[in-house]
């Protein structure tokens, strides 16, 4: 018996396989000549079936083994590939979904989709044991097979009938069944196979494609070549199996070998096995590892305090050690973009049929790595900003051949790691926005007022604004005005900044910055009118002295010349209404959020610490300036500056000052 941790096991490696199975269907359906991906997508389907059928989903794995027959005549080039084949491939692969999850098939949906992916590929993909016979006479000499199950295949849910089959179809014949070590009646087992089979194959088979049908069982196994000088007419078997039982002196003797073919299989090269742990565990550990950071700013500052040249070696010790930790822990908590793209190609696949577009999705950066607490909450984001790309932002065929166009519109998802952030843009080639309808669109709403001077980045961020949609008509899809403003309170949400960029006529990209983690990040600790702040490290782009004529607040031209670039200036004394008077010498901290920079004048620097991140509470969700907080090593609480917000507070400053201009 099965018992619940081999299910839990069984069931996450046949949903990573159905994935795969997905990925290659969508491949399949941009390149339908790839030959390498028709055996990819028939292997994920042989090895479905065979672990299915290890597991005891015997009606999944027959069905996966009609769905694998109709792609083995794709695979031998009997049938090409086609848009159909394709749906009909997605829908099957949905249904295999469904028998991991014990749904029912009142409708008979399953039978109907098989059916009509027989007809699409023209045949029931399997052969008839007449013409495997013919097959057979025609290419003498014929080699002998014989096997036998061993072990508890059959509690593990092996099917010799499903083998059989699988034989059949590489051009087995003339099988024959060996009963000769079946015991008496109440000696018998039923989870033991006591019966072996044996059959003639045509030469042309190879050892590899009859071990691939054995891929998930214990079997014993002999394959004995023909004889160079076999005639050709009635091939006679070199040591026949009889149809019935015979003493055991005539049994066949045992392989010479006896192997495993799941074993042959699985290679000998161990270099890269992988172990499964779950989500919790990471997180309980991440959860620790954070707890020891903090602990170690506390020893460091006791040792310094000591002066005690032991307890200082120590305490760098366990600093060292303590920081390797740390970066162990995040790479193992990273996943990669590839994770969740799957689902993307799907959705605009099925999108791209419903409004009648058709539309190429490229997927660039795949591998970029990610938070696995960023990737799990960024998923939805994107799917809103996928759909309005399909339903607003790509022409109609017909519009798109009247601009010049190709009738295909092209959407991009590209992603990189810049630094310790993580950009993605999703790009369009369609119509662009119209700034025109979303300036009166913003006026109506009561956005913005009718003289109203914004740049054109402004323009464009209003269709971030919660209710925003200059949609002429509802559809399923959109225009509802319902989805860009949760991707935006979504994205800072992550401490990351989304930004709009369009050109008419030639297509619109989002970009989206998010930090690589949320967990541990290395700050700069400042200090402003006595109180301790913490920036991102990674944000800040350098540190200059206050000029001694810039140390207080000119209107709206607040500006910091470095190096014949204005840089607007955030005073975060004036922010948090601090009292007292600033400091003769003040410092201005140049941070960067995308395309924006904008100069913190803070007091004092203090120096660079680790940022174990802690979540703000509920009371303090309305607070834009804070990300969250960190605890210190003297065991006081610091402040994490929301860096996209003081970017966002330079911005307006300079919209001011070219307002005034």
């Amino acid at each position: 018996m099965m018992d619940d941790d081999m299910m839990a096991v069984f069931r996450q490696e046949a949903t990573d396989l159905i994935e795969s199975l997905e990925r290659g269907l969508l491949d399949l359906s941009d390149s339908p000549e790839d030959r390498d991906l028709i055996n990819a997508v028939f292997r994920d389907l042989h090895t479905i079936k065979g672990s299915g059928a290890m597991f005891g989903f015997a009606d999944m794995a027959a069905f996966v083994h009609a769905f694998e027959s109709a792609f083995d005549l794709l695979r031998s080039g009997k049938a090409v590939v086609t848009p159909e084949i394709i749906r009909l491939a997605l829908s099957a692969r949905d249904e295999i979904i469904g028998f991991l999850a014990d749904e029912p098939d009142p409708d008979g949906r399953r039978p109907a989709i098989l059916s009509a992916l027989e007809a699409a590929v023209g045949g029931s993909g399997v052969a008839t044991a007449p013409a495997a016979a013919a097959a057979a006479t025609a290419a003498p000499p014929a080699d002998r097979l014989w096997f036998r199950l061993t072990g508890n295949a059959l509690a593990l849910g092996a099917r010799p009938d499903l083998l059989l089959a699988e034989l059949r179809e590489l051009g087995a014949t003339d099988i024959r069944a060996d009963l000769s070590a079946v015991p008496p009646l109440d000696a018998l087992d039923p989870e033991v196979c006591m019966i072996g089979w044996s059959m003639s194959f045509p030469n042309r088979v190879t050892r590899e494609a009859i071990d691939s049908v054995f891929l998930f069982n214990e079997v014993d196994l002999r394959l004995e070549a023909a004889p160079a000088t076999a005639p050709a007419a009635a091939p006679a078997p070199a040591a026949p199996m009889p149809a019935a039982p015979v003493p055991a002196a005539a049994a066949p003797p045992p392989p010479a070998a006896p192997r495993k073919a799941a074993d042959e299989a699985a290679g000998a090269d161990k270099g890269g096995a992988t172990m499964r742990v779950a989500a919790e565990r990471l997180d309980h550990l991440m959860d620790r590892v954070g707890e020891l950071v903090i602990a170690d700013a506390r020893l460091l500052q006791l040792a310094q305090q000591s002066r005690d040249p032991a307890l200082m070696a120590a305490a760098e010790e366990i600093s060292r050690l303590a920081a390797g930790l740390r970066d162990t822990t995040m790479r193992i908590r990273m996943m990669p973009v590839r994770s969740m793209v799957g689902r993307f190609r799907r959705l605009i696949h099925g999108l791209s049929e419903m409004v009648g577009k058709p539309v190429s999705f490229v997927v660039l950066g795949e591998e970029t790595e990610l938070d696995k607490t960023v990737i799990e909450q960024l998923a939805d984001p994107i799917v809103h900003m996928l759909r309005n790309s399909v339903d607003h932002g790509l022409e109609a065929p017909a519009d798109r051949a009247a601009a010049g166009k190709p009738a295909e519109g092209r959407i991009t998802l590209e992603a990189e790691q810049s630094g310790a952030e993580v950009v993605i843009r999703i790009s369009d080639d369609g119509r662009g926005l119209n700034r025109e309808r979303i300036r009166a669109k913003a006026i109506a709403n009561g956005i913005i007022g009718p003289d109203a001077i914004l740049t054109e980045s402004a323009m464009n961020a209003l269709i971030l604004e919660p209710g925003f949609s200059t949609a002429e008509a509802i559809t399923e899809i959109s225009g509802r005005g319902v989805g860009m403003d949760v991707v935006k309170k979504t994205i800072e949400g992550l401490r990351g900044s989304i930004e709009v960029q369009s050109v008419e006529g030639r297509g619109t990209t989002f970009t989206l910055r998010l930090p690589l983690t949320l967990a541990i990040i290395e700050g700069l600790l400042v200090e402003v009118a006595g109180e301790r702040f913490s920036i991102p490290l990674a944000a800040v782009q350098e540190i200059v002295e206050l000029p001694s004529d810039r140390r207080e607040e000119d209107g709206s031209a607040d500006f910091l010349d470095v190096r014949d670039r204005l840089v607007p200036l955030v005073r975060l004394r004036r922010i948090f209404s601090s009292p007292g008077t600033p400091d003769e010498f003040q410092t201005v901290v140049i941070v960067r959020a995308g395309e924006t920079r904008a100069g913190a004048v803070v007091d004092r620097i203090i120096g660079t610490n680790q940022i174990v991140i802690k979540q703000m509470s509920r009371l303090h969700n309305g607070i834009r300036a804070f990300s969250g907080a960190t605890i210190l090593g003297d065991g006081t609480v610091a402040l994490i500056l929301d860096v996209p917000h003081l970017a966002g507070v330079g911005q307006g400053v300079e919209d001011r000052r070219g307002a005034a201009a």
